[in-house]
């Protein structure tokens, strides 16, 4: 018997597939699921791939500086003044929205951060006078016998 070329076989092959494929109706739950497992099969190599570059990328943790913001004052919307402790030195920086200054630099002062800052501020004494007052009112107004 002789052997059929393949091309040949696959034109008289052509018309058998196309009744195959006509009579193939994929069902439209079937077509939904296929896309939702296609989705999340991206979506997790995607997720792999980036927990295998978290893993692979140095971490650079040798070269981080000894770097903490000792404390802060707002100034405006935008602008800051920060003390900045690098090693044993303050730095004293004027941060705005464009620029980053410095504005001098002291040795590290042990004794103001033990003991804190003594000053609460205007606003906290005026408020803890205006509760005061208010209390003393509220009380003095329970005392009074009522008028008649």
């Amino acid at each position: 018997m002789q052997k059929l070329s393949p091309s040949l076989l696959s034109i008289l092959m052509l018309p058998t597939l196309s009744q195959a494929a006509d009579n193939a109706v994929v069902a439209p739950t079937t077509g939904f699921l296929q896309i939702i497992l296609a989705l999340l099969f991206i979506l997790g190599l995607m997720f792999a791939a980036a927990w295998a570059f978290k893993r692979i990328t140095p971490v650079g943790q040798q070269n981080r500086l000894a770097l903490k913001i000792v404390g802060g004052l707002n100034l405006g919307q935008r602008e800051r003044i920060l003390v900045v402790e690098i090693g044993d030195q303050w730095m004293v920086l004027g941060v705005t929205a464009h620029s980053i200054n410095q504005l001098g630099q002291v040795a590290k002062q042990e004794e103001l951060l033990q003991h804190g800052s003594t000053d609460t501020g205007a606003f906290h004494n005026w408020l803890q006078k205006t509760i005061a007052k208010r209390n003393e009112t509220s009380s003095a107004a329970e005392t009074r016998p009522p008028q008649t």
